[in-house]
């Protein structure tokens, strides 16, 4: 036998291999999208292909379609436009974690509170000063602008 006859087959084997496992992956993923759509209850925290976070007030099956209320607005959407079940992404504050991410201790993390809370009362910079340090960098001042104006 020729040497590329053989490497054709054994090209044509792998291939067919890919694209078996393909397959069976795609139809894995279909019976977990499927389990999970007819397992909805309602209370159940969702998202839609289209973002929108709700919970699930109500669903029927015989039409595939859920209601979802979102804050207050109730959505009605078939099956196929719930993407999976919401979960919240942990926060982590900065204040809570130190400059390399490590966990701040509990009297640390009061101390930087309070310290953070006085900060914030005061204004950060002083609007007047600001406009006066501008036109001093530029070589104006209102008194050459009243001038020009009056020109």
């Amino acid at each position: 036998m020729d040497f590329s006859f053989i490497f054709i087959i054994v090209l044509v084997v792998v291939m067919g291999g890919m694209m078996w496992w393909q397959q069976k992956k795609a139809k894995e993923q279909q019976q977990k999208v499927k389990d999970f759509r007819s397992s909805l209850q309602p209370g159940t925290e969702i998202i839609t292909i289209g973002q929108i976070i709700g919970k699930v007030v109500s669903v029927d099956e015989q039409y595939e379609e859920v209601v979802i209320d979102s804050e207050g607005s109730r959505l009605r959407v078939g099956f196929n436009a719930i993407s999976r079940e919401y979960v919240r992404p942990a926060y982590v504050s900065d204040d809570e974690v130190d400059e390399n991410g490590n966990p701040v201790a509990e009297n640390d993390a009061v101390e930087s509170d309070v310290t953070s809370d006085a900060k914030s009362d005061v204004a950060q910079v002083n609007v007047e000063d600001s406009i006066a340090a501008n036109n001093a960098e530029a070589g104006t001042d209102n008194s050459a602008n009243a001038d020009k104006e009056a020109k």
